[in-house]
C-alpha cells in the first residue's frame, strides 16, 4: 500500500480524508459517528465467542475435533456418520453459526443414546455441543442487536446500489468447490464400503462422512453470501455515510466519521471491484463466469497460503457510502473515494508497477473524479477493542520492518542498476536458488513425515493428496527460470517457456515470499513462484532476498531500455512436467516399498 499522501504531513499529523464527490452521496444520508457507533460497537459478542475466523483457524481446530470423533467411533462405537458430526459443529460455530442453533440439540440427543454417561469421550462431546450452541446463540442475538442499532442510525434513509457495482457474482466459487468437496466425500465413502470394519475403516468412513459436511458447509456459505448480496440490488437499502481504507491485510476498514484519525476500525469486510470493460459485450459466457469467481477464489488462496505481506501498510482514508445494515456476517457495497494514483518505479520505493491503464480518471484538469464501487466478497467482521489494539501493535511494528525493507529494496535496486550497467551481455537470466531449494527440503520432509505416518489405506488416501500438491508444486520450485534478451522475458512453464515482450510487461513483484510477473495481454496467465523468507534474520543480517534483488534487476531492464540484453534467446529450455512425471513415480514407489 502507497503512504506518500501520508509523507506530506508532519509525523504524528494524520492527512484529511479523500473527498467523496457530492453526486455521489444520497440525499439526506446520515453521518454514522458519535453515540451511535459507540453503541453499536458495544453490542458485539464477548472475546470467548469466536466471531472472527481465518481459514487457518479452521485449519486448526478440526484436527482436534477429529482426533474426538476418532475417540467416540473406537471406543464408545459411535456410528462414523455421528462421531463426524463433532469436528463439523467447531466448523459451523467459527462460520455457521445459524447451523448450530439446529446441529447442537440434535448432537446432544444423539450422544445421550449412544454413549454412556460415565464415558469420558461422550462427556466431552456433551461438553463441546453445549459450549458450541451457547456460543452460536450469544453471536446470533448481538447479530440482531447489531442491525437493529445500525438501521437506527440510518434515520430511514434509503437509496439504491449504484450501477457500477457490477452483477451478482457473491459466491459462484464457495458453492462450486463446495460441490467439488461433497462428491469427494462421497467417492471416499464408496470407496471404503467394502472393507473390513476395523480402526482404519472407521477413520476412513468418518473422515469422508467430515468431507461430505464440509462440502455441504461451503456451499451453504455460498449460497447465503450470495441471496444476502442478492438483496442488496434492485429495491433501496439503507444507508451510512462512513471513512475506509484498506488495511494492511487487503480487507476494507471502516471507521466512524468522526475518526479522522482511524484509531478505532468498526468493522473488516473482505470487497471487490467490478471492472467494466468496454468490449465486455463480445467476451463468451465462460470467460466472464471464469472472471467472476477469480476475486473470491483468489481471497481463499491467498488467505490459505497467509502471503506474508507484513511491510504493508494501510491505505490512505476516504470518505464513503455504505450501502446495506453492517453487522455481523452481512453483506454489504462500499462506494468511496479513490485512492491517490501511485507513481510506479519510486526512488527507494517497492519494486510493484501497477498495470497501466487505458485511460485514468483525474482531479486535474477538471475530470471528474473518480470512485470507487465495491460489493463484499466475504461478510462483515466486527473488531473488538482488543483486537483493535492488537492491530495497532502490528501497525506500528509493521511501520518500523517497512522502513528497513524499504531500504534494503533500494539497496537491492542500486546494485542491480550498477551491475547491469558494467558491461552488456547477450542474455540476463535468474533461476532458482538456496531460498527455493531450503523450502522445497522442508516439504519434502513435511510431506513424507505425515504422508508415511499412518498405515493400511489411510497411508494411499493421504499420501496420495500429499504427493498430487508435490507433484504440482515442487517442479516449479526447484527449476523455475527467466530468461531476459532484447525482446522481452521467456519464462519457465510445463509446456514451452512462455514470452512477454517488454512492451507488453505489466507487473514485476515481489510481495511478501511470492515472486510474479504479468502482461497486460488478456490471454496472458499470472507467472509466480514462492518461496519462504524469515523477514526478521533478513532484517538483522541486512539480507536482500533473491526474488528483490530479481525484480530489481528485471524492472531497470524493463524502464531503461539501454541496459536489456542485446542477444535473442534460441534455445526454449525444458518443460516442467518430464520432473513432475518423475516426481510423481518416484513418490507412488515410496508409498509401496516403505514399510
Amino acid at each position: 500500500m502507497s503512504t506518500e499522501l501520508e509523507s506530506q504531513f508532519p509525523a504524528g499529523v494524520s492527512p484529511p480524508p479523500r473527498p467523496l464527490p457530492a453526486f455521489a452521496v444520497p440525499d439526506g444520508s446520515v453521518a454514522w459517528s458519535g453515540e451511535k457507533t459507540e453503541v453499536w460497537a458495544r453490542t458485539r459478542p464477548p472475546l470467548w465467542v469466536p466471531a472472527r475466523t481465518r481459514p487457518l483457524h479452521l485449519l486448526a481446530v478440526v484436527p482436534g475435533g477429529l482426533i474426538v470423533g476418532f475417540w467416540l467411533a473406537n471406543f464408545v462405537e459411535v456410528p462414523a456418520a455421528l462421531a463426524a458430526l463433532v469436528p463439523l459443529q467447531l466448523v459451523w460455530t467459527l462460520v455457521r453459526p445459524e447451523v448450530v442453533r439446529f446441529s447442537a440439540p440434535a448432537l446432544l440427543l444423539l450422544l445421550a443414546w449412544f454413549g454412556g454417561s460415565h464415558d469420558v469421550p461422550t462427556l466431552v462431546g456433551l461438553l463441546a455441543a453445549t459450549f458450541t450452541w451457547a456460543a452460536a446463540e450469544i453471536r446470533l442475538s448481538k447479530r440482531r442487536l447489531q442491525r437493529q442499532w445500525a438501521l437506527a442510525a440510518t434515520e430511514g434513509v434509503t437509496a439504491t446500489v449504484p450501477d457500477q457495482a457490477g452483477p451478482l457474482r457473491r459466491g459462484r466459487f464457495l458453492m462450486g468447490f463446495g460441490a467439488v468437496l461433497t462428491v469427494v466425500g462421497a467417492g471416499m465413502l464408496s470407496a471404503v464400503s467394502g472393507w473390513d470394519v476395523a480402526t482404519d475403516g472407521h477413520q476412513a468412513t468418518l473422515v469422508g462422512w467430515f468431507v461430505v459436511g464440509w462440502g455441504l458447509t461451503t456451499s451453504l456459505s455460498g449460497l447465503l453470501g450470495r441471496r444476502r448480496s442478492a438483496a442488496l440490488r434492485g429495491a433501496p437499502v439503507p444507508v451510512l455515510r462512513v471513512l475506509v481504507r484498506d488495511g494492511a491485510d487487503g480487507d476494507a476498514e471502516v471507521f466512524a466519521v468522526d475518526d479522522m484519525a482511524a484509531l478505532r476500525p468498526l468493522f473488516t469486510v473482505a470487497t471487490e471491484q467490478w471492472y467494466d470493460d468496454a468490449d465486455e459485450d463480445d467476451e463468451d459466457a465462460e470467460e466472464a463466469e471464469e472472471r467472476d469467481g477469480r476475486s473470491e477464489r483468489d481471497a481463499l488462496l491467498d488467505a490459505v497460503e497467509g502471503v506474508d505481506e507484513d511491510d504493508d501498510q494501510p491505505g490512505p482514508l476516504r470518505e464513503a457510502v455504505l450501502y446495506g445494515l453492517p453487522h455481523d456476517g452481512a453483506e454489504i457495497v462500499i462506494v468511496s473515494a479513490a485512492e491517490a494514483p501511485e507513481a510506479p518505479g519510486g526512488a527507494g520505493g517497492p519494486v510493484d508497477l501497477a498495470k497501466p491503464t487505458s485511460a485514468t480518471a483525474s482531479a486535474e484538469g477538471g475530470a471528474p473524479a473518480e470512485l470507487v464501487v465495491e460489493s463484499s466478497s466475504g461478510p462483515v467482521r466486527p473488531l473488538s477493542d482488543r483486537t483493535v489494539r492488537h492491530r495497532a501493535a502490528r501497525q506500528r511494528a509493521g511501520a518500523k520492518r517497512h522502513t528497513v525493507h524499504e531500504e534494503l529494496r533500494a539497496t537491492a535496486v542500486t546494485e542491480s542498476r550498477a551491475r547491469l550497467g558494467d558491461e552488456p551481455v547477450s542474455l540476463r537470466r535468474w533461476r532458482a536458488g538456496w531460498a527455493d531449494w531450503a523450502a522445497a527440503l522442508f516439504m519434502i520432509a513435511v510431506t513424507a513425515a505425515v504422508g508415511l505416518y499412518p498405515d493400511g489405506p489411510t497411508r494411499y488416501v493421504l499420501g496420495g493428496l500429499l504427493g498430487l500438491f508435490g507433484v504440482l508444486t515442487l517442479p516449479q520450485m526447484l527449476t523455475w527460470r527467466i530468461t531476459a534478451d532484447r525482446s522481452g522475458l521467456w519464462l519457465s512453464g510445463w509446456g514451452r517457456p512462455r514470452h512477454v515482450t517488454w512492451d507488453d510487461l505489466a507487473t514485476v513483484r515481489c510481495a511478501g515470499a511470492v515472486l510474479t510477473v504479468d502482461s497486460r495481454q488478456e490471454s496472458f496467465e499470472l507467472w509466480s513462484v514462492r518461496a519462504e523468507r524469515w523477514r526478521w534474520l533478513e532484517r538483522k543480517l541486512r539480507l536482500v532476498h533473491p526474488y528483490e534483488r530479481t525484480a530489481a534487476e528485471i524492472t531497470a531492464l524493463w524502464q531503461e531500455p539501454s541496459l536489456r540484453p542485446e542477444g535473442e534467446y534460441v534455445g526454449r529450455g525444458i518443460p516442467l512436467w518430464p520432473l513432475s512425471a518423475v516426481l510423481a513415480v518416484g513418490w507412488a514407489a515410496v508409498l509401496v516399498l516403505v514399510p
